[in-house]
């Protein structure tokens, strides 16, 4: 195939090239004088298992015809040489021994890391052996690192280094993968050297960035029939540029060339001694554009030459020409960044174009793929769905938190809610019975549900067999303390298997369904096979260890995705081509992406060892980028603020937009605009798509119902928001309408003033019927007992039981003159009386009333938050006053006190005040006669029930603000009548 030659054999592919297509061309153009058996003796090695793939697709559409024999640079031992290899230990069983070294490493030292970081160490050791295992770098290099004057910490994750030394054992009769690799790479260029192939061996795709892919393609192309093909070469960097590079190669010290997109290629060459003028092409084929290539090439020169700007800046052709078909994009959101590629996706899968988005950040290509469902494409996503994410997955994450926590209201209903849930028999009556539920939930507010809250469910006795199996699957206390790995799979199996079967089945089958539970299956049962490495763990760490194991795991759906619309990963951008590109997310901290922190060696510790550098990360990713925006047609886009912050463009975008608003001659800033406006019009498309049609605004609303229809009865605290917010009245008990309340319910301020009067009450009530002591020390036992028996919450009893524990002497104190003048009689009493004609029903519950010994009533109401003020009570806040005319008018039962002496709030906020009742303004015939005028008022079918008519403050919401469309109108506002039929 190649002519002899005295000198290693470099080719190359310029930026742009569609890889495969251009690399089966040169080898075919190559073979075609030749037998057709010819091809079939050519060994090709690919750096990915997809690029072979579309090598072979391209094949096949070129014709009938031999293959060459393809491998890839993973996978270097062939079969018999793999017989005798060692096997390799399997990767799961690694992470578990590595795991338990990191979990005692953490024991001795918990302040290196919490222990649900374990995994998540363990996962970043194994990648640092592997890649010691690739860079050549032995536990003795590691050992022999002077890391005295560094920081404590990495002397100790020195010394644990040592301890992994196992896997680096040439006696070690079980490698890991990372080890056999290296074997078969040694082999391999042993046998290349000691007997030369004499049939053609090609490299192709690869850059050289690991490595044991650089020894193999300096082997590679040194052979007799050898040679390695490079993508994205750039033949636009003037040799001086060339000359820097190399001398940063050379200089092992400073490296200061890493982060430019060919130095991976300078370093191939100065390893080969070769110019750059010794890379020949491959393929005659021109680049999509040659002069975009040098645009983006002068942009990307490294920066002690970016001076060269100034000289060769105005050399370069019109860039009017070399940014045509190139688009830029600033959305202001990631949404709008991703509703606009979508759309030009959909064009492209309408008009038959092949298209790809190309972009480390999987959250876009999330939502891209989320907006072309709506339209019903699927596309072709070269990463797939983390196996956590599918269905199966986030049950069996679900189930493994529950082991941890036990069960909560929340948990409970996400699990009796997921679709693998109950799939057995009867599932239409198990939703149903859970939306049941849910609302039972919901309305007795249990945080912590157990069997004996659920029996007093409506449904209880329908339901027995239904709720026996949720007590059985779903009930029981979170795991405490440690047991074995092997026991932690089988429960949590055996769990799951019985939730996805049902109380009326033994089927699971879904479970493991299709190709989300297929990949689970798998998982769980390598996991299983490898159960006795991983030692024993507590539940939280074996469900730090599931969420870990399926995060790694990929789910690629059966589904057939539109062969046009593509989702790629950078490495997919190298070798592999479209006819539109769309290069996504071009941010900093995403192109590039930030390197992950390295808990075990530092920069200078990897630069002393051999280890890869950050910058070399940033030089694969400009590659990748100089390679992708090659292309025939190019977006490049980016979103100018996150969710939280504005962001900054990716230096390499930086780079050219700076370099074009610098050549007026050439028409750089008029180029730059362009290619902005192009953007701005898609962007536009996506807005017009998600503008509502125009809707007016909502009044202010007033709605009058017809008489019959409003209550005929009010406590005391719906008279009060009757005067603040009529609109309230008319939700509850017009439309009867009521708020839903949340699941997990949390404390709040109303739980919290119903447990605080509980204390209060109770106290008063032991020392006047059971004649216990008025003292701090039963207050706050009388506390204790309720807090514990009503407040679930640990944090929040702990801060109720201290802010009673602050007023408790100022309380006690003041109750011993309260009962020297009075005695308490009553506690929580309910009455009602009937006001106006027809008569209308006024209800209330008083806290507290005391009997003196005149037979005068004193009328007492808790309040844990703040006491209202005279004036609030005269105009607003009448609960009290009203209590007071109920009193008065015999609205308690076999309760007739001579009259009220006087009534007043006991405030526990602060350090504790009483706040009195403006009896003397207000005496409750006064009061009486205002609720008469109240009552009247809203029978007249002309009063409406304006919507926050008189609230203490703006800002305090109600329960009815969406519903009266509260924030389309302000208070400032007049309401409109609005009659209701």
């Amino acid at each position: 195939m190649f002519d002899p030659s005295d000198r290693p054999r470099l080719f190359s592919l310029p930026p742009g090239a569609d890889f495969a297509t251009e690399l089966v061309r040169g080898l075919k153009d190559r073979t075609k004088d030749q037998p057709p058996e010819a091809m079939a003796r050519v060994e090709l090695f690919l750096n990915t298992r997809r690029m072979q793939r579309r090598v072979e697709a391209v094949f096949d559409q070129m014709g009938a015809g031999f293959l060459p024999r393809i491998r890839l640079i993973t996978d270097l031992a062939d079969p018999i040489e793999r017989i005798r290899l060692p096997r390799p230990i399997p990767a799961l069983r690694r992470q578990l021994e590595l795991a338990e070294l990191v979990g005692r490493l953490i024991d001795s030292d918990p302040s290196l890391a919490p222990r649900s970081a374990i995994y998540d160490l363990a996962q970043s050791l194994g990648a640092l052996l592997d890649e010691m295992q690739a860079e050549g770098v032995t536990p003795k290099d590691i050992a022999a690192l002077d890391v005295t004057d560094q920081s404590g910490h990495w002397e100790r994750a020195q010394r644990f280094l040592n301890i992994v030394t196992q896997y680096f054992d040439p006696s070690n009769d079980l490698p890991d993968s990372a080890a056999v690799n290296r074997m078969a790479l040694a082999n391999r260029l042993n046998l290349w050297r000691d007997t030369p192939p004499d049939h053609p061996v090609i490299i192709a795709g690869s850059t050289g960035s690991r490595g044991t892919a650089f020894q193999l393609m300096t082997t590679a192309a040194q052979l007799p029939q050898g040679a390695v093909i490079l993508p994205g070469f750039d033949t636009d960097l003037p040799e001086q540029v060339w000359d820097v590079l190399r001398s940063d190669v050379r200089n092992t010290e400073a490296m200061q060339g890493e982060d430019h997109p060919q130095f991976r290629f300078a370093r191939l060459m100065e390893k080969l001694n070769l110019q750059p003028d010794a890379v020949r092409a491959w393929t005659m084929t021109p680049p999509p554009s040659p002069s975009r290539n040098a645009l983006v090439s002068l942009a990307l020169r490294p920066a002690p030459v970016t001076d060269q700007w100034l000289s060769d800046g105005p050399k370069l052709p019109s860039l009017d020409q070399a940014t045509q078909s190139l688009t830029l994009l600033e959305a202001p959101s990631p949404r709008d960044e991703a509703r606009a590629i979508a759309i030009r996706l959909r064009q492209a899968a309408e008009d038959g174009t092949t298209a790809a988005l190309i972009t480390p950040d999987r959250m876009l290509t999330r939502r891209v793929s989320a907006i072309l469902d709506r339209w019903g494409i699927l596309p072709d996503d070269s990463a797939g769905t983390p196996a956590q994410l599918s269905a199966p997955g986030r049950l069996l994450r679900h189930i493994a938190q529950l082991r941890v926590n036990g069960p909560t209201a929340d948990a409970l209903l996400t699990i009796l809610k997921h679709p693998l849930c109950h799939t057995g028999a009867d599932r239409g009556q198990h939703r149903l019975w859970t939306s049941e539920l849910e609302l039972f939930i919901r309305d007795k507010g249990v945080p912590y549900p157990d069997l004996e809250q659920l029996m007093s469910w409506k449904r209880a006795d329908e339901a027995k067999n239904w709720l026996a199996w949720i007590d059985r699957c779903l009930l029981q206390p979170g795991l405490q303390g440690k047991q074995s790995l092997s026991d932690h799979v089988g429960q949590h199996v055996a769990q799951a298997e019985e939730i996805c079967a049902g109380s009326a089945s033994d089927d699971a089958a879904e479970l493991w369904n299709k190709k989300a539970g297929e990949t689970c299956r798998a998982q769980f049962e390598d996991l299983i096979e490898n159960a006795g490495f991983g030692g024993a763990m507590s539940a939280r760490d074996y469900a730090g260890l599931i969420d870990g194991i399926l995060r790694s795991a990929e789910v690629r759906d059966r589904d057939a995705p539109h062969p046009h619309i593509l989702i790629w990963g950078t490495i997919e951008a190298r070798v592999m081509g479209a006819d539109l590109v769309i290069l996504g997310g071009l941010n900093e901290h995403s192109w590039p992406d930030v390197p992950p922190p390295d808990p075990w060696l530092n920069r200078r510790m990897r630069q002393q060892v051999g280890l890869l550098l950050p910058e070399r990360r940033i030089g694969l990713s400009a590659h990748d980028f100089q390679q992708a925006i090659g292309a025939r047609e190019v977006w490049l886009t980016r979103a100018e603020r996150s969710e939280d912050a504005e962001t900054v463009p990716s230096r390499w975008l930086n780079r050219l937009t700076n370099l074009m608003t610098g050549l007026p001659q050439t028409g750089g800033p008029q180029a730059l605009q362009a290619m902005q406006d192009r953007g701005r019009s898609w962007l536009a498309f996506g807005q017009a798509l998600e503008t509502p049609i125009y809707a007016p605004q909502a009044p202010r609303p007033s709605p009058a119902p017809p008489v019959t229809a409003r209550p005929d009865e009010l406590s005391v605290t719906n008279i009060e928001r009757l005067i603040r917010d009529p609109y309230a009245i008319y939700g509850s008990k017009v439309l009867r309408l009521r708020q839903l309340n949340p699941i997990q319910h949390a404390p709040n301020p109303m739980h919290r003033g119903t447990v605080i009067h509980r204390v209060f009450e109770k106290f008063v009530s032991d020392t006047v019927q059971n004649a216990l002591p008025l003292t701090e020390t039963h207050l706050i036992k009388v506390a204790q007992d309720i807090l514990s028996s009503d407040v679930p919450w640990p944090t929040d009893r702990i801060q109720w039981r201290v802010r009673i524990e602050k007023i408790a002497r100022w309380f006690v104190e003041a109750e011993r003159a309260r009962q020297s003048a009075a005695r308490p009689v009553l506690f929580e009493k309910k009455g009602q009386m009937q006001v106006a004609d027809p008569p209308f029903t006024v209800s209330a519950k008083a806290d507290r009333i005391d009997l003196n010994d005149r037979g005068e009533a004193l009328v007492y109401d808790y309040k844990t938050g703040t006491a209202p003020t005279k004036d609030q009570q005269l105009q607003f806040d009448v609960q009290l006053l009203v209590t007071v005319a109920l009193i008065c008018e015999g609205g308690f039962s076999d309760f007739h006190p001579r009259g009220v002496a006087d009534a007043r709030y006991i405030s526990f906020s602060g350090d504790g005040r009483e706040v009195p009742a403006p009896l003397q303004d207000c005496p409750p015939e006064k009061t009486y006669a205002m609720l008469v005028k109240l009552i009247d008022a809203y029978r007249d079918p002309n009063m409406g029930f304006t919507a926050r008519n008189r609230m203490h403050r703006d800002i305090f919401g109600s329960d009815y603000d969406q519903l009266s469309r509260f924030g389309e109108w302000d208070a400032s506002d007049t309401a409109v009548r609005i009659p209701v039929t």
